[in-house]
């Protein structure tokens, strides 16, 4: 049984065929999946998703390219929500230096908002991370952010930096970039992360794993980024979703 952290169901792209989408996602052994809000329509589509399925649950929060439009009355609005029984992380939160929307000194201000807020309502955070690494972990140190960890969300970096989040209460997250022929740093950390400390996601509809690579993403190809961590790690892929699954429910107290 496999457990996608991180999909984006409540985006456009599923509007014609969400029904299909997730039967098929059933269908290919995916048992649990987290859809991840990050503005204001997106987070009300993932609490209707979370409450119409009892297999989805939902995660709340603002996503840094869009900060320069978050208010005192979304924070507030993000910290109602943080009780609701399906919500089971904050974010999507982070830094993103790649896109110019937001300047870089809003979206530190908004990520450290949220993170004050996830140690205050005690829920684990879930990390965008785009050309920032240096000055996430920074904050990440300073906002004392391993008293609730989280997840490298869509995981991109070295090892090495994989370690330091490790250290500081992160699990790592692996989607569709692990398949890719030519994408040598996911193998990497695919091979160097304890399975104890690896999740999967798709980050669906985004980042499709080979060989549907240019199409869009799925939760049910999520199967396709836990087999090739199982070949990588020289497992079975009911032990790589055994393992990430039990993770999953772990980090975010999901008992089913």
């Amino acid at each position: 049984m496999l457990f996608d952290t991180h999909v984006h169901l409540n985006a456009e792209q599923y509007k014609e065929d969400l029904e299909e989408v997730i039967n098929r996602a059933l269908s290919s052994g995916v048992s649990t999946m987290v859809v991840v809000g990050f503005d204001r329509p997106t987070i009300e589509k993932a609490i209707e998703l979370a409450e119409a399925y009892d297999f989805i649950y939902a995660s709340v929060g603002w996503h840094p390219v869009d900060a320069i439009d978050m208010t005192p009355e979304d924070l507030n609005w993000l910290e109602q929500l943080a009780a609701h029984p399906k919500v089971v992380a904050l974010g999507e939160m982070g830094l993103d230096y790649y896109w110019d929307k937001s300047p870089k000194e809003v979206q530190q201000e908004v990520f450290r908002k949220q993170i004050q807020l996830a140690r205050k309502v005690k829920l684990p955070i879930i990390i965008h991370n785009r050309d920032a690494t240096a000055d996430i972990i920074e904050i990440l140190k300073e906002e004392k952010a391993e008293e609730v960890g989280g997840i490298m969300h869509c995981f991109s970096g070295s090892p090495e930096i994989a370690q330091e989040c490790i250290k500081m209460n992160f699990y790592i997250s692996l989607g569709g970039p692990v398949t890719f022929k030519n994408a040598k740093q996911p193998k990497k950390v695919a091979e160097l992360v304890p399975l104890e400390r690896l999740l999967i996601e798709t980050d669906c509809p985004y980042l499709t794993p080979h060989p549907h690579r240019g199409k869009r993403n799925e939760p049910s190809y999520v199967k396709l980024v836990a087999e090739q961590i199982a070949e990588i790690k020289g497992k079975t892929l009911e032990e790589v979703g055994a393992a990430t699954s039990e993770n999953a429910k772990k980090l975010f107290g999901i008992i089913r």
